[in-house]
């Protein structure tokens, strides 16, 4: 039985959040695994959201060389069973084999058991993730307790189209394995999206180093819908706890109703 502290039917005015910024294991599921259940169960008690870095199982391409994961595999098996143990939401993207090819996959997962997805849209080509991985076609939003989730990795930060808020989210959540030159980007862009869409924008990245030489220090951000810093866990592995607001949100688009006056478009 989960805990009882609220039902999963009642709104939330706050989530609290842990951003994980950890240094991934090159193609080793399990010990990422372990490493990331850790950090769960030491930091992650009275959270609602847990989030882990792009790729996770893996490191960015790192599961080229390892056995493919699946939506019937260890690792979604093992989130059910730790989110439904910590009452809380757990998510972050893992490379996944389907039918049509491996993709770069957002996997948030309820602690009960619900199951959603999002298919990275924006593959780093200058990287290669073209050639290994299909793109996504369909921007997903997550409703979860009142509130409304915009999942996006990575790369998905540079393409401010396919991040515009139509009145359809209150947070843009990005996970990543952005590297260390371009860092200026990553906090830049962040907080553009936050202004632009007037939401909060939580940015996890991962730290560390992997086989292939590139570095990551991090950066995990949250903004809030002015673009102030709310959270910002720097250069280091750590991970760390921040509270976001509803209100907040429902206040700024009150006072600032820029929303009203974007431009119209659609997507092809």
């Amino acid at each position: 039985m989960l805990p009882d502290r609220m039902t999963l039917m009642e709104n939330l005015d706050t989530l609290q959040c842990l951003l994980v910024q950890s240094q991934l294991f090159w193609a080793d599921a399990d010990a990422n695994r372990r490493q990331l259940e850790a950090i769960a169960r030491e930091q992650g008690s009275a959270c609602d959201l847990i989030i882990f870095p792009e790729t996770f199982t893996s490191g960015f391409l790192g599961d080229v060389k390892a056995a493919p994961e699946t939506m019937d595999g260890s690792t979604l098996k093992w989130m059910k069973a730790l989110a439904h143990e910590l009452d809380c939401v757990l998510c972050g993207s893992v490379a996944i084999a389907t039918e049509q090819g491996r993709v770069n996959r957002f996997l948030w997962v309820q602690p009960d058991g619900e199951l959603q997805f999002y298919d990275k849209r924006h593959l780093f080509s200058y990287g290669g993730e073209d050639k290994k991985y299909v793109a996504g076609a369909e921007r997903k939003i997550f409703h979860y307790r009142g509130w409304r989730i915009c999942p996006q990795i990575c790369y998905d930060l540079r393409f401010p189209v396919w991040c515009r808020n139509r009145d359809d989210y209150d947070v843009l959540l990005f996970v990543a394995n952005w590297p260390e030159p371009r860092t200026p980007a990553w906090t830049a862009l962040l907080r553009a999206r936050a202004i632009e869409n007037q939401c909060y924008v939580i940015g996890v990245n991962r730290s560390g180093k992997d086989p292939r030489g590139m570095e990551y220090v991090g950066a995990s951000a949250v903004y809030d819908p002015l673009g102030n810093t709310v959270l910002d866990l720097g250069p280091v592995e750590c991970s760390e706890k921040t509270t976001i607001e509803m209100d907040k949100i429902t206040s700024i688009r009150s006072q600032l109703p820029f929303q009203q006056d974007a431009d119209c478009f659609q997507i092809s």
